[in-house]
């Protein structure tokens, strides 16, 4: 691949970053990182790896488009990213989500981000020290990918979840876990990585120093974003009217966060992460809008991130031993999910559904593992960073082109999907022969609401007293439809109740002007009830034959039904 780069043009090469360069090369890497998000996105691979890909081509394994001296130039964007993506986590970790899912939602989420950690972290350790012979830089390795190794990808479980319109006990859980156990991996990664620069001689001192180190690390940069977070608040509640100025002091207090925590040595994630939790939390609901405004401008920012991540990767490094590390990684990873997601249900005692169908719905990871990667890449650049990235690129391949297959299966084997649905879904897909297949017989063929053109009034007005129909379809003697006779009509007939035996259903129907057939969608059915003012239409076939006569109010009682049955089978699920 290096060969390749002699062949391209000298413009194609930023070995300077002059501001034409810079400007040239940005525009480069997103458009190409986002034209391989969308390919990706066809080919139902989350954007995130075509993003990568990208990289990779364009990179230090591919082309070489992107210097080593380009790629270190264009770090900030690496903060950045990180800095965004703690601080959205941190807008998830709601208080009233905590509370509402109690027990069952804390145990499982405790156990299903542990137990992989210790389980990635043991295995790890032993097999890279049989192969190195290094115990601190094998325990330093196993350390930080059992931390990266309990965090979940939010957004193509979600994606799944969404697509079929799932609701029940399995959805709410799942929903819940993969929001928290992301944060749950920065904490643990937080720990890690203070624990393994110590190992490997990046900080140095007595035990004591080193715990008071990690200490300062990880509530240093609690306060620090808290306190950034409270006059976050403070400024949007009482100045900021717009959303562009709202926009604007959010980013910087972002930035802000970030580049104290460099200068200070604290943790940029855990720091926008604090911001976002205190303003999820103890903000005015004022400030509320601030999550989606900032999520709005984050794309571009994460196909810049992802694209350089994948432009650093060399993949001809890749040897056999760290093929084995990922290959373990992400056996253990599942083992150890699986195993924390049924341990946590059992001792919660959730739902059997959750504790059968959960494990399946915990196997994605995408952004903040490869986030969290890329921090060890920085950290430890001189000695296990490098591998770090490598292992979780390689092995966020296979399971976000697994995860959401995995997903999928679990939500339909616990039967939750298309119940996440209301009225209006279910006329998308529901036609008028449905609701006469449902046992109406108002619709039915040779109901009490088809009469013939003989029938006299008496015999109408007996039926109506005794059936639900308020509306009658008159058919001729070729069993085609003559007219309708409607409640208006039945009304008015009362007045001449002593005529009835001498007035037939010829003598007081009204000819129809429309009408609808048995394939007719519900949506279209009701359009034609609007438009023409009417309650009741026949149903007739191609023939132009009288099937029977669709009642507004049938409609309605059967969608109802249907949404009742629904509701009715989520309860039952637990």
């Amino acid at each position: 691949m290096n060969k390749l780069a002699e062949f391209l043009p000298d413009f194609m090469h930023f070995d300077a970053l002059s501001s034409a360069n810079l400007i040239f090369l940005i525009g480069i890497i997103l458009l190409l990182g986002a034209l391989g998000g969308r390919l990706f996105q066809k080919l139902k691979i989350p954007q995130v790896v075509g993003y990568i890909v990208i990289g990779i081509i364009i990179g230090q394994s591919g082309f070489q488009i992107l210097s080593a001296n380009v790629i270190s130039s264009l770090e900030p964007v690496s903060s950045i990213a990180l800095a965004l993506i703690g601080f959205l986590i941190g807008g998830e970790l709601k208080i009233s989500v905590l509370k509402k899912y109690g027990k069952q939602f804390t145990g499982i989420l405790f156990f299903e981000a542990i137990v992989p950690f210790f389980v990635v972290s043991i295995v790890v350790t032993v097999i890279s020290f049989l192969f190195t012979k290094d115990i601190k830089t094998s325990l330093a390795l196993g350390l930080i990918l059992g931390s990266i190794s309990s965090a979940t990808a939010p957004a193509a479980t979600t994606d799944v979840l969404r697509e079929n319109r799932t609701r029940g006990p399995l959805t709410t859980t799942v929903l819940g876990i993969v929001a928290m156990d992301d944060a749950v991996a920065l904490i643990l990664y937080a720990f890690s990585s203070s624990i393994a620069s110590s190992l490997l001689g990046y900080t140095g001192g007595s035990l004591g120093a080193q715990l008071l180190t990690l200490a300062y690390d990880v509530f240093g940069s609690i306060l620090l974003g808290s306190l950034i977070g409270f006059c976050l608040s403070r400024f949007i509640r009482n100045v900021m009217t717009d959303e562009g100025r709202i926009l604007a002091f959010s980013l910087g207090a972002i930035l802000l966060s970030t580049g104290l925590c460099v200068f200070l040595n604290l943790d940029t994630i855990l720091a926008a992460m604090s911001v976002g939790f205190f303003m999820v939390n103890f903000a005015p609901a004022k400030t509320r809008p601030t999550f989606a405004l900032v999520e709005k401008f984050t794309p571009p920012i994460y196909v810049l991130f992802f694209v350089l991540v994948g432009a650093k990767l060399n993949i001809w490094n890749v040897t056999a031993y760290l093929g084995l590390i990922a290959l373990l990684y992400i056996i253990c990873r599942t083992i150890g999910k699986s195993i924390g997601a049924r341990v946590g249900a059992k001792i919660t005692k959730a739902p059997e559904t959750v504790r059968k169908f959960l494990p399946w719905c915990l196997l994605s990871q995408a952004g903040v593992a490869i986030g969290l990667s890329i921090a060890a890449g920085q950290t430890f650049a001189t000695t296990i960073g490098p591998s770090i990235i490598l292992i979780i690129t390689a092995t966020t391949f296979v399971v976000q082109l697994l995860g959401p297959i995995c997903v999928k299966h679990a939500v339909e084997g616990a039967g939750e999907c298309n119940l996440d649905i209301c009225e209006e879904d279910i006329m998308k897909t529901c036609s008028v022969k449905d609701i006469t297949l449902a046992g109406n017989p108002i619709c039915a063929e040779n109901s009490p609401s088809i009469v013939t053109e003989t029938t006299k009034l008496h015999d109408i007005l007996d039926s109506f007293s005794k059936n639900h129909n308020l509306n009658y379809v008159v058919k001729d003697n070729m069993g085609k439809f003559a007219g309708i006779i409607t409640l208006e009509h039945l009304k008015e007939s009362l007045q001449v109740q002593d005529l009835s035996d001498a007035i037939m259903a010829m003598d007081i129907l009204e000819p129809g002007k429309i009408s609808c057939n048995p394939t007719m969608l519900i949506p279209e059915v009701l359009k034609l009830f609007d438009e023409n003012d009417t309650e009741a239409l026949p149903i007739i076939d191609n023939e132009e034959k009288l099937l029977g006569v669709v009642e507004k109010a049938t409609i309605d009682h059967y969608l109802r039904g249907k949404v009742l049955e629904l509701h009715k089978q989520i309860a039952s699920l637990g």
